[in-house]
Order: structure tokens, then C-alpha cells, then sequence
């Protein structure tokens, strides 16, 4: 954040001159809920006051409310696949000024270089990219990640802009007293972000006990308002794949409202470009009922508030001149972003080139051990097994039973009961180790995906309906130094090169989105009907969302935290 002299600020504040005077605005104070039209003040990147003041230029906001810039309470940058610097070029057009990201997917990768690169490569933006101390890497003990973060290497990243602890996922370790997942909670400087999934009763008791603060991964209004009950503030997700908002508005009333944020949590350059961020969640919320200043709260003032960002989150004296002026609050859209006090964008076109930092210290990090098409064989040691089932729009899955197709011995993937085989090849010590499993839900009719972007610990991971396919797709990600394929017939249909940490092109976000537009609809054209395909597929590799999951370890039945047997005995 930019430097600031107070002496010089307070004489602007008095009667001026001031850098800039936007005019003809309707000022929209989330503090009463009041709309004013005076003219605003802005001098050294600040809000300085209100009314007439002499100013070196003036700018009229011909009649366009004026709001604070838009504040993301939870996501992950990488989920994007793009990197930070790009990222920006996406989402400040949209009206959103400020992130709070943890970058646990480049930690678990690369560890703090990847946090450092992170932070560097957002350096020279106009978008506030505050960062939360990745505090799972790896998530659990049940999945092997290229790194391990204890609290010895998190007291290390001190830096301005690292404001507290991420989210805290192995809420299991938090409840039951973890020594080591204690002693990151001890140590942290700033709010600790939670994640707590279903956690209710006396183990959600204990999760607040020991500290943490907020929570992201509420489904029903119910959960949410447990949650909310406890002290805990409530973020809303609504992302490419979790949709929350709408199910979740409910339990958003006046008692609630100052408790509440909006967040993305992991939204696809597709959805940036084609729906938006921020903006697109204060639309819905207000299609759906919202009040328009309300959802401006939950976006904005919330955020800032919960995170202690004092100069952030309001169109008010002292207060950054992060600011947008749209034509309509109901339909709320970006005209014009300012970001202290410099408009950046312009009817959703950015107005600063992207820069980007050096690479070279998180590329070449796709390392699994040879693989055959035989690397892939299960056994079949009974007439069913423990299938994982997609649940629409939602990261938490069904743990199914279901009859196994198998030949010669060995399952098979049953495309007419939509029983595929999924595998998780470890990627960062090449142990040659793999977990293999089944999933229903993805209605693939041929081919194979794969992926090396596999939430948390990020290994390989591929679902198919044959074993040659899936060879084909692993090796290919080895090639290209990670990324997302489509393969049909010992044939790539689609690829999507990912260099970064196996996580992030170092393309445009104009060309990552057309081809992470063109993998899915590869993977469309051989039946898959997932609409997100290669995100749900990432997470499938997530053993701290219920209920079933695989890992480079196995099959992990989450709710009983540990791994289990695929066959039902």
C-alpha cells in the first residue's frame, strides 16, 4: 500500500487543495445506508472529505453512484490458473480492489518460494492482494504434498501484507488438540480463518475454543446460523463449483448482516470473464432479495471490518480512495474503478499493462514415478465397493455402494452405471505411489481427464473409462510440466499447459480462458456432463470435505477421518 503524509493529508482535509474532485456522484455511505451527492475529496491516495474544495482535476461522475472498491473475504488465486498478476487484469475491471488469498495450492507445492512468488508476482498491480499464512500443507497425513509448512517456517513469512492464519482445514486436529496444529494456532499474528464443514455440537464448541474465527463452508442455513450462534463469522461462497449464496441468504437478516462476507473461495477465468467476481455475487444476492446496500455491506464494509483493514470498506474520510462508480446499484457493474484515488479501469477494460515476476523457482515441479497402463489395475476383491458420488454444485460428496463391473479379474469403469476409475498418482518425490478408486457422477462415455491441479496437495489426478486413456493423459501432463488433458484413443483432444507449480499458465488470461473453454468442451464431447469438470475432478483429492474422497494414500472416508478399504467386506 502506498505511502502516506498525515501533515499533508490533514491540510487537504481543512479546505484543500486536493489531488482530485469527483463530482455529480451519488455517494453511497454503507455506514447509514444514506445516498448523498457531494462532491468527494481525494488527495495521496485518500478520501479527504466532502463538499466544494479546490482540485487540480475534477471528474464528473454524471450521475453514477459511487461505492467503495469490492473485497473478497476468502479465495485462492491459483484456482484461476492464472497468476496473481493476471489475475488482477481480471478482476479489478470488475470492480473488486482488494483479495484476502491464502496460497495454500502453490504451498503445498513449492512451500513459502511459491508464497514468496505469489506475493511478488501481485507487487505491481492496482489490486490489494493481502495473503493468510497457508496453515495446511499438507491439509492432513493422509495425502503426501511437495512441502510441509509447521509453525517454525509460517514465523517466516513476515511480511506487510500477510495478515493472519488461512483457513484451518484439519479441523479434526484443531478439536482433538494436535500438538503441531495447536502450535500454528499459537503462533499466528492476525485473524484465524476457519473451515469446518458439517463440524456442529460440541466439536464445533471446540473448534471455536481454540481461536478461530470464521468459517466458509456452510451449505444450509441452518449450519450457518450454528455457526453464526458461536461467534463465528460467516462467509458466503459463491464460486464455479459451490454455489452458497442463494441457500445461504436466509440466514442473513439485520442481527446477522454485520457478520456476514461474501467470498469466491475458487472461480474458473471462464466464470471471471464471462460472470465476474465480487460483482457477480452482489448481483445475485440482489436478484435473490438482497438489498442492494446490504450486499454492498457483506462486500465491502464486512470484509474490511473482520480483517482490521481501518481505511478500506467505505466511501468516507481517512478511508483509501478505492472506489467504484457504477450506473446502477440493482445491476450493480463497474463502469469506473479507481484505486487510490487513479481510475485503473474503464467499462470492464483494464488501463495498466501486466507485469509478472520470475518463474523460475516454481516450474519443473511434475516428478511422478514411470507409469503402465497395469499402474492403473484393481484388483477385484469383492462384488462392491465404496463409490465417491458428486453432489451439483457442491464440493462435498456421497459415499455410495455400488456393484463393481470387472474382467479377467480386474475392475473396469462401468459406463453404463457412470462408475468410473479414478486414480491419484503422487507427483512431487516420484514414490511411485497411487491411490485408485471409483466416482460416479461424471457420465463419461470414452477417454480419459486429467489433471495435475489436485486440491490440496495438487498430484496427479485422472478419471477414465479405460487404462490406456488414463496412461496417455498422466504422461502427457509429465510432458507439458503440468496442466489439464483430454485424451480419446491414445489421442490428446485437449490440453491446457499449467508450467507454474503444475497450478497457473504463464499465458494471458485471455488465451487461458479460451483454453480452459476448450478442455471442457473436449471432455463434453466424450460424454462428461459436469459442467465444471476438471474443478470438481481437482477436488476429489481434498480429504478434509466430506464425505468420501481419494488420495495418493487411498480411499479416505472423511467423516471417520482416515483411509478405508475401496471393497465392502
Amino acid at each position: 500500500m502506498a505511502n502516506f503524509n498525515i501533515s499533508e493529508l490533514l491540510k487537504a482535509a481543512r479546505g484543500g487543495p486536493v489531488e482530485t474532485l469527483l463530482t455529480n456522484g451519488r455517494v453511497v455511505d454503507l455506514f447509514t445506508g444514506r445516498i448523498h451527492t457531494e462532491p468527494v475529496a481525494i488527495s495521496q491516495g485518500h478520501i479527504v472529505g466532502f463538499g466544494d474544495y479546490k482540485a487540480r482535476e475534477a471528474i464528473d461522475l454524471e450521475g453514477r453512484y459511487l461505492v467503495p472498491g469490492l473485497i473478497d473475504s476468502h479465495m485462492h488465486v491459483e484456482s484461476s490458473l492464472v497468476t496473481p498478476s493476471q489475475y488482477a487484469r481480471a478482476v479489478v475491471p470488475r470492480g473488486t480492489t482488494t483479495i484476502i488469498t491464502d496460497p495454500h495450492e502453490i504451498a503445498n507445492v513449492c512451500g513459502l518460494k511459491g508464497v514468496e512468488f505469489m506475493l511478488a508476482d501481485s507487487e505491481d498491480t492496482p489490486l490489494d492482494m493481502l495473503v493468510m499464512a497457508p496453515s495446511c500443507v499438507p491439509a492432513t497425513d493422509m495425502e503426501t504434498s511437495g512441502a510441509v509448512l509447521e509453525a517454525e517456517q509460517l514465523a517466516k513469512l513476515s511480511h506487510p501484507r500477510v495478515i493472519g492464519l488461512a483457513e484451518m482445514m484439519n479441523f479434526p486436529g484443531v478439536i482433538h488438540g494436535d500438538p503441531r496444529v495447536l502450535a500454528k494456532l499459537e503462533s499466528a499474528i492476525g485473524r484465524l480463518d476457519g473451515h469446518a464443514p458439517k463440524v456442529s455440537g460440541k466439536d464445533l464448541f471446540a473448534y471455536t475454543v481454540a481461536g478461530i474465527e470464521s468459517d466458509h463452508e456452510c451449505t444450509t442455513p441452518e449450519e450457518a446460523l450454528e455457526k453464526l450462534s458461536v461467534g463465528l463469522y460467516l462467509m458466503i461462497r459463491e464460486g464455479s463449483i459451490t454455489k452458497d449464496l442463494v441457500n445461504l441468504l436466509p440466514a442473513v437478516n439485520h442481527r446477522t448482516l454485520s457478520r456476514c462476507l461474501l467470498c469466491t473461495d475458487d472461480r474458473e477465468p471462464r466464470d471471471l470473464i464471462d460472470e465476474g467476481h465480487i460483482d457477480f455475487a452482489v448481483r445475485k444476492a440482489i436478484r435473490h432479495g438482497l438489498d442492494p446496500i446490504d450486499a454492498l455491506v457483506m462486500a465491502c464494509l464486512n470484509p474490511a471490518t473482520y480483517f482490521g483493514l481501518s481505511r478500506k470498506g467505505a466511501v468516507a474520510p481517512g478511508y483509501r480512495a478505492d472506489l467504484v462508480a457504477t450506473p446502477d446499484l440493482k445491476e450493480f457493474s463497474a463502469e469506473r474503478v479507481f484505486k487510490n484515488g487513479k481510475l485503473v479501469a474503464l467499462n470492464g477494460e483494464a488501463l495498466w499493462q501486466a507485469g509478472g515476476a520470475d518463474t523460475s523457482a516454481v516450474t519443473g515441479t511434475v516428478h511422478f514415478a514411470p507409469l503402465e497402463s497395469s499402474s492403473f489395475e484393481i484388483p477385484a476383491a469383492g462384488t462392491h465397493a465404496h463409490v465417491i458420488g458428486l453432489i451439483p454444485h457442491q464440493l462435498v460428496t456421497e459415499n455410495l455402494v455400488c456393484e463393481v463391473k470387472s474382467e479377467n479379474g480386474f475392475v473396469v469403469s462401468d459406463t453404463d452405471n457412470d462408475n468410473l476409475k479414478l486414480a491419484v498418482v503422487e507427483r512431487h518425490h516420484a514414490t511411485g505411489q497411487i491411490g485408485l478408486g471409483l466416482v460416479h457422477g461424471f457420465g463419461l462415455q470414452e477417454g480419459a481427464l486429467a489433471t495435475t491441479v489436485g486440491h490440496d496437495s495438487h498430484n496427479l489426478i485422472v478419471v477414465g473409462t479405460n487404462d490406456a486413456d488414463m496412461l496417455c493423459a498422466a504422461r502427457h501432463l509429465k510432458e507439458i510440466d503440468g496442466g489439464l488433458a483430454v485424451v480419446n484413443h491414445g489421442k490428446v483432444l485437449a490440453t491446457l499447459p499449467l508450467p507454474i507449480a503444475g497450478l497457473m499458465s504463464d499465458k494471458p488470461l485471455e488465451q487461458v480462458r479460451k483454453e480452459n473453454y476448450d478442455v471442457s468442451q473436449a471432455a463434453a464431447s466424450l460424454g462428461c456432463r459436469v459442467e465444471n469438470p476438471f474443478m470438481i475432478l481437482s477436488f476429489l483429492a481434498l480429504p478434509v470435505i466430506p464425505s468420501l474422497k481419494l488420495s495418493d494414500h487411498g480411499l479416505v472416508d472423511v467423516d471417520k477421518f482416515r483411509v478405508v478399504p475401496l471393497f465392502c467386506h
